[in-house]
């Protein structure tokens, strides 16, 4: 119901200085007067006052004023900025449900402004990656995507489709309008191989950039006792895993997290690969594989000083992954491009490679670009159907081929929440004078 009137508390539930007690709807302005000193009030602005129950003072307050079209959510809205008690902020909170109020559900007031008009669907997600944020980065991108970046990114593909589906369409359904271009498959091919390009392109930027902004699931891996847990613990700067000379210490999963200049990276050290009838060795070398199949990165460690079969072995198996060789206890012997020396802390060598490796990905926060796993599936889509869309112009079925567009051009609408359906139906007779 977009006709009823919903209040939250916007900030924090604990004791602070302020907190924020939120009311969207047209009855805002009424309910307000009902609870303050208030008696006339000026859209978009702040003023001070106080909140009453029953003629006593519960507190005193700045309120917010915003008129309908100058606000989040398009709507009549007021922002009561009280005290930071619990007890207070519950108290005029309750006082507005008694007042008619309903408690709004989580993420309604953004909610509103989408289906309002404010926002569209990719900037509704960019207020949620904001919120969520936990590194500069994230923020920078989401920031961008509260401006519009997903929207620049999307819309000209989008329009693009449009009008090659509108064109077929005329073509097919009015074959004695000849002033139009006649979509061939010489015509639309063209078309489609630049627009899975694009596709592609938007894609592989995203997973990119997605691996710099959220970081890397990284594990390490190697035998038992060639310092992996070392490496975890010089890593993250503490002593977090157990470190000893005996073999075979880590049974379990350590983790831990870690943000480099240029990348972060979700690190997993694990139990040493071997071969072994120790049964709880066992259970942690098969959640060590488990580890492995999920992860990013992996970094497979190699005791310089003592290498045998085994680590060949593991060279061997895991080559073809994205797999970063390390060759540890460097004080002892130095070999490859990767030498450390993990219990000394000695572990620039990893570190630097890791920063030069994503140096350019970091870059991509300052560019237009696909934000979260939402987006990324529905490009995904629509490139599945573009693809399909060429597939089956080989078959000269146009039928099919305007099918996939659509179908593609569902997903690209979905993106960013747009109607696809009315929205080409609009297009097509916006564009064509075909005086039916």
């Amino acid at each position: 119901m977009l006709n009823d009137t919903i209040c939250a508390i916007s900030t924090a539930l604990k004791d602070g200085a302020i907190s924020i007690v939120r009311m969207s709807g047209e009855d805002s302005f009424t309910i307000i007067k009902q609870i303050s000193d208030v008696k006339r009030i000026k859209p978009n602005t702040i003023v001070y006052s106080h909140i009453r129950k029953d003629d006593q003072i519960i507190d005193e307050v700045l309120i917010s004023f915003f008129a309908a079209g100058h606000s989040y959510t398009k709507e009549d809205m007021v922002e009561i900025n009280c005290h930071g008690g619990v007890y207070v902020t519950r108290l005029i909170l309750n006082l507005l449900l008694e007042k008619g109020c309903r408690l709004a559900e989580p993420g309604e007031f953004t909610k509103r402004a989408y289906l309002n008009g404010r926002i569209d669907l990719s900037k509704a997600d960019s207020v949620n990656d904001l919120i969520r944020a936990e590194s500069s980065l994230q923020a920078r991108s989401a920031i961008r995507g509260m401006n519009g970046s997903v929207e620049r990114l999307v819309e000209p593909l989008l329009e693009q489709i449009r009008d090659v589906i509108a064109m077929i369409e005329v073509n097919i359904d009015y074959p004695e309008y000849e002033d139009e271009v006649q979509m061939s498959n010489d015509v639309i091919l063209p078309h489609l191989n630049d627009w899975i390009a694009k596709a592609e392109e938007m894609i592989n930027k995203a997973e990119r950039f997605r691996v710099v902004k959220d970081g890397l699931k990284t594990v390490i891996i190697g035998k038992p006792n060639v310092g992996k847990s070392s490496l975890l613990n010089a890593l993250l700067e503490k002593d977090k895993a157990i470190v000893t000379d005996v073999a075979g210490t880590t049974r379990d999963l350590v983790e831990g997290k870690v943000s480099l200049k240029n990348i972060t990276l979700n690190l997993i050290d694990t139990a040493g690969i071997h071969e072994t009838r120790e049964q709880i060795e066992k259970i942690g070398i098969e959640k060590t594989i488990e580890a492995i199949e999920e992860a990013d990165l992996i970094i497979l460690v190699i005791d310089a000083s003592d290498i045998d079969e085994e680590d060949e072995k593991l060279l061997e198996t895991y080559k073809d992954r994205n797999t970063i060789v390390v060759y540890n206890k460097a004080d002892l012997k130095t070999m490859g491009e990767i030498s450390i020396s993990a219990l000394n802390k000695d572990i620039s060598s990893l570190t630097d490679y890791l920063n030069e490796r994503y140096k350019d990905d970091i870059s991509l926060a300052d560019e237009d670009i696909l934000n979260n796993e939402r987006q990324i599936a529905l490009m995904k889509r629509c490139l599945e159907q573009l693809k399909e869309a060429k597939e089956n112009i080989r078959y000269n079925s146009t039928d099919m081929v305007v099918a996939d567009l659509s179908s593609a051009y569902h997903y690209l609408c979905q993106i960013l929440g747009k109607e696809y359906q009315e929205d080409l139906i609009e297009h097509m007779f916006a564009n064509f004078c075909l005086g039916k």
